[in-house]
């Protein structure tokens, strides 16, 4: 049974996890598209970040940026290595979702890299009914990215 909480970002776990998604994003997508946000940004007070456990082992994190008042972005989406396949994204980002609905939101949106290894993620998002869509807030037309969308009912 997984424990999904709001976390603090001081556990020495989800800062090991989450330098391995930075790096993991650096080692894929060129700099100017690399879009991760480091330790401070996900500090930030537009950010709501969760942590899902595996009763004291780290799972996986993510978590969501206030755009305005009406949509937010997905940020930080990772799965521990030995949790991939075993349903750790999906749960997780039901709970991003059911979170944005009822703080308000009205779309979740996110950006992701065009490359193989992100289709994976592709299909997770699809799964929960995004769909591809333009740049959105300041994002721009970039090879290396896909944006994805989905409208809270």
């Amino acid at each position: 049974m997984y424990t999904i909480k709001l976390d603090d970002l001081c556990g020495e776990q989800i800062i090991t996890l989450l330098e391995e998604h930075l790096a993991d994003m650096q080692a894929t997508s060129p700099p100017e598209s690399k879009h991760a946000l480091d330790l401070s940004g996900l500090k930030s007070a537009s950010v709501k970040f969760w942590t899902i456990w595996d009763s004291e082992i780290l799972a996986g994190c993510g978590a969501y940026q206030q755009l305005d008042a009406a949509h937010a972005e997905i940020k930080s989406m990772r799965t521990a290595t030995a949790y991939k396949g075993k349903g750790v994204a999906s749960r997780l980002l039901k709970h991003l979702i059911e979170d944005a609905k009822l703080s308000g939101y009205q779309k979740i949106s996110l950006e992701t890299g065009s490359m193989d290894y992100f289709k994976p993620a592709h299909a997770l998002y699809k799964k929960h009914g995004f769909v591809f869509c333009s740049p959105f807030a300041d994002y721009v037309e970039d090879v290396n990215s896909q944006f994805m969308t989905l409208n809270l009912p």
